[in-house]
């Protein structure tokens, strides 16, 4: 038996639109504009666990992403960048911030003499890990919203919707 929800935002803005442009099928909105809300809701509840650790969500992307990379917890610049789906003048200032605060430490590589290599400190490392743990039981707890079953259909419906939508990228490899 389907769920029966109020006329919620989306569904008075697509009424509204239907009103005034009867000539367009604006039922695309239902599912982007709906999700769309979603996004920002989740962003937002996301954003309060980074914020206790004094982080935006992008310096907290970096870290995930030096965290990720396994020890020594160092990457490149360029792929940092894209590991975070940033440019590199974005990353070049989470870098800054992240490194006056004690968090990482630029050096030059030891492949490459021009190249740059960021690596978490030992103090970044135990913040992200801290922070981590914290976001993904918030991520538990945002879940929890849903069935396992709605989860798991949900996942798999994005899944196959973002593999056709978002554009074609390599994977990064090993720095």
């Amino acid at each position: 038996m389907e769920q029966q929800h109020p006329l919620d935002q989306v569904a008075r803005v697509q009424a509204e639109w239907r009103r005034e442009r009867p000539d367009l099928d604006v039922g695309p909105q239902a599912v982007i504009g709906r999700l769309h809300r979603v996004a920002r809701a989740l962003t937002q509840e996301l954003c309060v666990v980074y914020a206790r650790y004094g982080l935006s969500e992008g310096e907290f992307d970096v870290l995930a992403a030096l965290r990720r990379a396994g020890a020594p917890f160092e990457r490149a610049p360029g792929l940092l960048a894209a590991h975070t789906m940033v440019t590199t003048g974005a990353m070049t200032k989470r870098i800054d911030r992240l490194q006056r605060a004690g968090l990482v430490t630029r050096r030059n590589s030891e492949a490459d003499g021009r190249g740059r290599v960021v690596a978490l400190t030992d103090a970044g490392r135990e913040l992200i890990d801290q922070a981590f743990t914290e976001h993904i039981h918030n991520e538990h707890r945002l879940l929890a919203e849903l069935t396992p079953e709605e989860a798991a259909g949900l996942e798999t419906l994005l899944t196959g919707w973002l593999a056709r939508i978002e554009p074609a990228r390599r994977t990064p490899g090993p720095h």
